[in-house]
């Protein structure tokens, strides 16, 4: 039995890893959710990520953002391990070739996150300090101050 499908693999996963992301998003921007919505918000993110995976056309940025947003899904659920771990892959990839600050900020930020979660307050504080200090070389200025907005809402 053949075992190839019939369908573009290469746009089957640039479609996925788009539409988890933006779909992990929604559950994401929800003030409360469910223990369903906490456990399809997970998978997507995952789902996203693994799908950037495959695609011949991922770059270390784009595996930041992925692993940011996984990151971020374990903060939200508490799990401060694996928001550490993922932030650290997040970390990793953000000082890829061909990344920008933007990719940097944002692991800092997800390790903030993290630490803040783990009540490891000078870790939270080291990690903020350096973001704060990698806005200041974005060249964007909305995707600079999408960041510290964001920091703002660390604990």
């Amino acid at each position: 039995m053949d075992q190839t499908p019939e369908i573009d693999l290469a746009q089957a996963h640039r479609h996925f890893s788009l539409d988890c992301f933006n779909r992990a998003w929604v559950y994401l921007d929800m003030p409360t959710r469910s223990p369903q919505e906490d456990q399809a918000m997970l998978l997507l993110s995952l789902a996203s990520l693994w799908h950037w995976t495959q695609r011949p056309d991922c770059t270390p940025g784009n595996l930041s953002v992925g692993y940011w947003q996984v990151a971020r899904v374990y903060a939200l659920l508490g799990q401060v391990e694996q928001a550490r771990a993922y932030g650290q892959r997040c970390l990793e990839s953000a000082r890829g070739e061909g990344t920008l600050p933007f990719h940097l900020g944002y692991a800092y930020e997800a390790l903030a996150r993290a630490e803040a979660l783990a009540g490891e307050g000078s870790k939270r504080d080291e990690y903020l300090r350096l973001a704060g200090e990698v806005s200041e070389t974005m060249p964007d200025a909305d995707a600079r101050q999408m960041l510290l907005d964001d920091l703002a809402t660390i604990p």
